[in-house]
């Protein structure tokens, strides 16, 4: 584990589910108004066991994100902090791959999900 491991920085918003060599399922769970610290993940997929809003943040860049409950989304790899500006609990699963890409592109710089294209 490094140092901004979400694990480390937030243990009590994140828990390992399972893990193996190549995947690490999380669960994340926060309340309204609950803030994160400085944090890293690598490239996942997030399932929204809940609809959620946020406000995601890293090196002066903001993006509000809302989802409704039972979303699976990418998350290329990327390192934020993020606060809970709804007014309801956050549920979400993540699996966090731990192989690099297949083409071995670097990953764009990104802040939240992707949307499919």
């Amino acid at each position: 584990m490094v140092d901004d491991d979400p694990v480390r920085t937030d243990p009590e918003r994140y828990r390992v589910l399972w893990e193996n060599d190549r995947v690490r399922v999380l669960a994340y769970d926060d309340e309204p108004g609950d803030t994160t610290h400085l944090h890293h993940h690598p490239d996942s997929v997030m399932v929204t066991l809940s609809g959620f809003r946020r406000r995601l943040e890293v090196d002066g860049r903001e993006a509000e994100v809302e989802l409704e409950a039972g979303r699976a989304l990418w998350i290329a790899e990327q390192s934020h902090l993020g606060r809970n500006i709804g007014d309801s609990p956050t549920h979400t699963i993540l699996v966090e791959l731990k192989e690099p890409r297949p083409d071995g592109a670097a990953t764009p710089p990104a802040l939240g999900p992707s949307t499919p294209s």
